[in-house]
């Protein structure tokens, strides 16, 4: 029987976050952070104490368990956030105030239509980045549907569309892609 990867083996937040250029002191949100909070918890080490990371997502659920996580773990310098990403001003995180934001497996928001994409820009501050990474297409696996994968080429024109300029574009891990952009 084949192994399958999963956790870090299968796509590792901190290399990723470094990557982005996430660093001591800043602020910075996952838009869709879900169960496990994958990216909040490597953030909130990357930080540090005067740091502030937010787990954003719809679901509350998602958000009790990440709350729960950082309670166990003492970790204070993450903040949940119900928040609706396809709604104008749906995220409660005041305007201009974060330096990274990520969008991870999630990519189907973001070619379904522009709310989200203006969401991270409106949160961003000037010159903040904005890091993709989401399921690659042409990579065959068990754990993923192909209908739920999306082209980094798709998400990249549509963050193109919207004025951000691509910074960098790579393999996320084995069966993912990356993109980084930069608000102007």
């Amino acid at each position: 029987m084949p192994v399958i990867p999963s956790g870090r083996a299968l796509l590792d937040p901190e290399p990723l976050l470094r990557r982005a250029g996430l660093a001591l002191d800043m602020r910075y949100a996952d838009l869709g952070a879900g169960m496990l909070g994958h990216f909040v918890l490597p953030a909130s080490q990357i930080v540090g104490p005067a740091g502030m990371v937010y787990a954003v997502d719809i679901l509350k659920s998602a958000l009790a368990s990440i709350e729960s996580r950082t309670q166990l773990e003492s970790i204070t310098n993450v903040k949940t956030v119900w928040a609706d990403l396809e709604r104008p001003g749906g995220v409660k995180i005041p305007a201009g105030t974060l330096d990274i934001v990520s969008f991870v497996n999630v990519a189907h928001l973001l070619v379904g239509g522009s709310i989200p994409i203006q969401e991270a820009m409106r949160l961003l501050r000037s010159h903040g980045r904005v890091l993709v990474v989401d399921w690659d297409p042409s990579a065959g696996s068990l754990l993923v549907s192909s209908a739920h994968r999306v082209a980094s080429d798709e998400v990249k024109a549509k963050f193109l569309q919207q004025g951000l300029q691509l910074l960098d574009e790579f393999s996320a891990g084995p069966q993912h892609w990356g993109l980084l952009f930069r608000r102007p």
